[in-house]
């Protein structure tokens, strides 16, 4: 139920917006403030989903309201309510942050549409928002190792530049967590963030998965299409195992790269676009590049910041906590109560050799809190171990 609050001294216009408010929409929930000093208190005690303010008023004007509102609920849209004579204020307050305003006397249609408009886009937010928190929960970063602390430390330092990022380590240790905290911190994470997976795309269909392609381009052309880079624009396209892309597609990278514009296959007409280059790879490109396998001037566009994953085994001091994380994270999952791993249990697990990363770690915590009694045991580990 949308709740809309009034600040307006005049209380014949309060009285007006009461009603056409409340005979639009029988769910809108309508209160009024008399002054700016009452309304500004009821914004700190109440949510509200817009508000409705007056410009000229005694005690606090609607200028200072919505400068006060824009610190302590940013996420609230202020639709100001002018005067004849307030219309460059009116103006004005659009840049300090207001939505929209209307005039005196309100034009029915007017105002309505601003409002209903208005409460879209506060949903739009709120959505947003907590889109976001999911998706910083999915994640999450954990772990206290130097090795940790230093790749949180060069995220603060490089997320919110558009330096391009190349991310290297084994498989499983978590590189597509580095990228999308380097997006979700970065000033383009209002913007996509496009995943792809080089090494799961044929070589022969990487181009056109990239870059897109034009209607009779290839055989199955049937229709035009556009790429991966095109629906990152204005975002981050994350390249992950980049290291398996071919020779070909290399080259078109690099010219994305170098000169913000691709070309669809089959069509010789330059799109520009805006996106961040984040890229992963298990490899040695180095060694890849001594082998003629990867290209020297593309490593040196993609490797400007260099983050190197540590694997699990050269960070066992996090073990117990990302145990913890797996375990309250599978529980809520599964739906089951959560399990507890003994001392015993997690030391085992510390001194395990773990190939295959944080994955296969993940995977282990999930099969022992499904197979294992309240309290995962040190012979539920053993068991493990020895299969």
């Amino acid at each position: 139920m949308p709740k809309i609050l009034i600040i307006e001294d005049e209380a014949a216009i309060r009285r007006v917006l009461f009603k056409i408010l409340s005979e639009e929409n029988d769910t809108y929930e309508v209160e009024e403030a008399q002054d700016g000093l009452e309304g500004i208190e009821k914004i700190k005690k109440e949510d509200y989903d817009l508000v409705l303010c007056d410009i000229k008023m005694p005690k606090m004007d609607g200028v200072e309201v919505l400068e006060a509102v824009k610190k302590i609920k940013p996420e609230i849209p202020m639709v100001m309510i002018s005067g004849h004579g307030d219309l460059d204020t009116a103006v004005n307050t659009m840049r300090l942050g207001a939505f929209d305003y209307i005039s005196k006397p309100p034009d029915l249609n007017r105002l309505l549409n601003t409002v209903r408009i208005a409460l879209d886009r506060k949903e739009l937010v709120v959505e947003n928002k907590m889109l976001k928190k999911k998706v910083s929960k999915n994640y999450e970063m954990v772990g206290e190792s130097e090795g940790i602390a230093r790749i949180k430390d060069m995220i603060d330092k490089v997320a919110p530049t558009d330096a391009r990022v190349l991310i290297t380590g084994p498989n499983g240790t978590g590189k597509e967590l580095v990228a999308h905290w380097l997006h979700q911190k970065s000033e383009r994470s209002k913007g996509p963030m496009i995943e792809v997976n080089c090494a799961a795309i044929p070589s022969e269909l990487i181009e056109s998965e990239l870059f897109g392609h034009v209607k009779g381009a290839f055989t199955s052309a049937a229709k035009d299409r556009a790429g991966k880079f095109e629906a990152a624009n204005g975002g981050t396209i994350f390249l992950d195992e980049i290291g398996d892309m071919s020779l070909s597609a290399q080259a078109k990278v690099l010219r994305a790269l170098q000169e913000s514009r691709i070309q669809r296959v089959g069509s010789d007409k330059d799109i520009k676009v805006n996106v961040r280059v984040v890229a992963a790879t298990n490899k040695n490109l180095k060694k890849e590049i001594e082998e003629g396998k990867f290209r020297e001037d593309l490593y040196h566009r993609l490797a400007v910041i260099l983050i190197e994953v540590p694997a699990l085994n050269d960070r066992r001091n996090d073990i117990p906590l990302l145990i913890n994380y797996f375990a309250e994270k599978i529980s809520k999952e599964q739906g089951t109560a959560e399990k507890s791993f003994s001392d015993k249990a997690v030391k085992l697990l510390q001194n395990y050799d773990w190939t295959g990363n944080i994955r296969e770690l993940r995977n282990v915590v999930e099969r022992l809190i499904i197979l294992g009694e309240k309290e995962v045991s040190e012979s539920d580990v053993k068991a493990f171990a020895s299969k």
